[in-house]
């Protein structure tokens, strides 16, 4: 078993059983108890879960994944989606990023040339910024260190009234009900640039077929276009794949 995979599944036993004894995780993942340990370290390292005696329980902001784990989670999924969607992006002067990591690897190949990208992905912000010829504006607010990025009512004051030509977005959970997300920050501010975005493109990779989101963040007919790496297993006339 991989290590991410690994992680992943007692991440989403936690979320069930909320805490866990060490033990009780290798019989569940079939694996030796000095693993789970060494797991449990680097999920807490992460901020995703906190070390009790013999075990440990889900910290209260898992949903809102560190950065650095997101960078590495499906990252050969996320660059084949992202040179899917090449071919589809429009003609934008002005573009809306939000703090995926799956907008941003589109992002570093699209031509940024005498373009404006707002974001609240302090990450994107940084990278962009070193292109020649690109505006970056990025929001203030709340820092977020989990999710490299800002949110807060802050955030809400300074988007609104913005307009984009485009949004580059994507979210927590996809399903024929719609897409959804798990951090009510970030919810905010993607629905608010869906309703201030002229056209919309979601990305998706396929891992996000069978997630959970708590948050609905819009049916998928408000999207121009979503892309992901697979076909899902619903169907919808603005997918690509």
């Amino acid at each position: 078993m991989k290590n991410q995979e690994r992680n992943d599944r007692i991440l989403e036993y936690l979320k069930h059983h909320k805490r866990a004894k060490v033990g009780e995780l290798a019989e569940a993942l079939f694996v030796s108890e000095t693993t789970v340990r060494r797991a449990l370290d680097e999920l807490q390292d992460f901020g995703l879960v906190e070390r009790t005696h013999g075990g440990a329980v889900l910290n209260e902001n898992a949903d809102e994944i560190s950065v650095f784990v997101r960078i590495n989670k499906n990252a050969k999924e996320k660059e084949r989606l992202a040179t899917t969607a090449l071919e589809f992006i429009p003609d934008f002067g002005t573009l809306f990023l939000d703090n995926s990591t799956t907008a941003l690897a589109l992002a570093e190949r699209l031509n940024l040339a005498h373009k404006t990208v707002v974001t609240n992905n302090l990450q994107a912000a940084l990278l962009l910024s070193a292109r020649h010829g690109v505006t970056i504006l990025f929001l203030g607010g709340e820092v977020l260190y989990r999710s490299n990025s800002v949110a807060g009512s802050m955030t809400m004051r300074e988007l609104s009234g913005m307009r984009f030509d485009l949004m580059l977005g994507s979210c927590a959970a996809i399903s024929e009900e719609g897409a959804f997300e798990n951090a009510f920050g970030q919810f905010e501010i993607n629905r608010l640039a869906i309703s201030e975005s002229r056209q919309r493109i979601l990305l998706v990779d396929s891992s996000k077929f069978e997630a959970r989101g708590s948050y609905l963040l819009a049916p998928l007919s408000e999207f121009d276009l979503i892309v992901t790496d697979k076909e899902p297993p619903f169907r919808a006339p603005n997918i690509r794949f």
